[in-house]
């Protein structure tokens, strides 16, 4: 049985326009916002993304706005919903499922994706509010693994603040190794003070 962290985001590649799902088309535009920004979505290369024609995009989504809003959405409800549920059945090691949650982060490149929406969310009240819906959801899973290994939820709030920090930070470090890092900081944001 693979791991959270070993399954790939659905990404079609060269599928048939009758084949591809709405959550096809969100997968593809959130590709785009992490090579490229807002600036990068936009339909030709989401179609270009998915190998199939324009035409076919207007079969799930009524026009571009109508997509914009729904991609909002995808970022903050059902992907972070179905990641948080995939980490808690995964293990019951609370500090576990935050490493696990890291390497997911890691192999998705859900960082990029995050700063893009957060860059996104300036000027688009719908992103806006997915940052702020995905954010409560992430502070609250993580507070609560913190607060199962005997933090207070003042001292895990702090902490899971840290975390979500961590992900989205893009300092330049070439001497350190980004892989570990993010364990070697983990350990010491679930480090009780003596």
């Amino acid at each position: 049985m693979s791991s959270v962290a070993d399954r790939p985001a659905a990404r079609p590649t060269g599928a048939r326009a009758s084949d591809l799902t709405p959550a096809a088309w969100l997968e593809a535009g959130q590709s785009l916002l992490r090579r490229g920004g807002l600036r990068a979505l936009k339909l030709r290369p989401l179609a270009e993304e998915l190998r199939v024609s324009t035409g076919s995009f207007y079969h799930h989504f009524r026009d571009f706005d109508d997509y914009q809003g729904q991609l909002a959405r995808y970022f903050a409800e059902d992907q972070v919903s179905d990641l948080i549920d995939a980490l808690e059945r995964a293990t019951p090691d609370p500090i576990a499922r935050i490493r696990l949650l890291g390497q997911t982060v890691r192999r998705r490149g859900s960082s990029r994706l995050a700063i893009a929406m957060r860059a996104w969310a300036e000027s688009d009240p719908r992103a806006r509010a997915a940052v702020e819906r995905h954010d409560t959801l992430m502070l609250d899973f993580l507070s609560r693994c913190l607060i199962a290994v005997g933090f207070t939820r003042d001292e895990a709030e702090i902490r899971a603040y840290g975390l979500i920090t961590l992900g989205l930070s893009k300092v330049y470090a070439p001497h350190l190794d980004m892989v570990s890092l993010f364990d070697s900081l983990l350990d010491i944001m679930v480090a009780r003070p003596d």
